[in-house]
């Protein structure tokens, strides 16, 4: 635990205690916030070039050795399958944190590591928010769609996990209130899919359903973010401003819903009035996220 702990609170030995995304911003000098604009620019794309390749090189690497572990006993593949993964994103974003690309303020997770079982909700701005969960809450089970769990690069580490299949509706179900007896935490976005309008998008039911059939709180997760990198709509290789800045807090704790529309209700205003002053209501609003100008200063 002091070694989760040492790295939750440090990641590349970046992090420091701040109020915010901005704030955390401000706190660093960058090498490339040094160079001249042309420069800079050059030095933060051949970083995202590098940070991608290294993402596909893990994950391909993880698919190989995960294929032949496979045919160990549920209990330990699972067991392996997220240890491996959790290490896995840990060093990416730990080397993403000391080459200054992204700085993140993970420390509201650290209560999820030894915490209840919770149907965990966060909003979903960019594809890299269930990555950094897993690189923090190890113990995580992760609803993830079809096409995820049949990627070539991702597919074979997320079935040695037993992450769960977003569909068929009442497969998913079984599956995730199993994962909630078990102990552990099921991951599912709310939104469905990554945010598209500020400040959030309509949410489906599939949250209050698992939480009300297994009788546990669900939990939300705000995350704050300043950069529209991997948002829906964004070409990954798009220049982005480093550092980029995630945040992530913990929002209110809703007791099992008894009636699950009305909890929806309920929880799609919270999550409105939460994310009012998030950062990335302005790249939303901006259409940033549909691929319209990045804002690179």
């Amino acid at each position: 635990m002091l070694l989760l702990r040492t790295l939750v609170l440090r990641p590349g030995g970046a992090l420091r205690r701040t109020q915010g995304v901005a704030e955390l911003q401000k706190s660093h000098t960058e090498p490339a916030q040094t160079l001249a604009p042309q420069a800079r620019r050059l030095l933060e794309s051949v970083l995202l070039l590098v940070g991608l390749g290294f993402f596909g090189v893990l994950c391909l690497v993880w698919s190989v050795i995960a294929l032949p572990l496979m045919l160990l006993p549920l209990r330990w593949g699972r067991r392996c399958g997220r240890l491996g993964i959790f290490a896995g994103f840990r060093l990416l974003f730990s080397w993403a944190g000391l080459c200054g690309i992204m700085r993140i303020d993970a420390r509201a997770l650290l209560a999820l590591c030894d915490g209840p079982p919770v149907v965990l909700a966060p909003n979903h701005p960019g594809f890299l928010d269930a990555l950094l969960i897993i690189a923090y809450v190890p113990r995580v089970a992760c609803v993830l769609k079809s096409s995820l769990l049949n990627n070539p690069l991702l597919g074979a580490g997320a079935r040695l996990a037993r992450y769960i299949r977003h569909d068929p509706p009442r497969s998913m179900i079984r599956s995730a209130v199993a994962e909630l007896e078990r102990g552990g935490i099921v991951l599912l976005f709310p939104e469905g899919t990554r945010t598209t309008r500020a400040p959030i998008n309509a949410l489906q039911a599939g949250v209050g359903i698992i939480a009300k059939q297994a009788g546990v709180p669900v939990q939300t997760l705000i995350i704050e973010s300043d950069s529209p990198f991997g948002s829906k709509g964004s070409p990954l290789l798009r220049p982005q401003t480093m550092p980029m800045g995630y945040r992530f807090r913990l929002g209110r704790r809703f007791d099992p819903p008894t009636d699950t529309r009305a909890f929806v209700t309920e929880l799609d205003r919270y999550f409105r009035q939460t994310l009012a002053g998030a950062p990335q209501q302005q790249w939303l609003e901006s259409g940033t996220s549909r691929g319209e100008s990045a804002g690179h200063r």
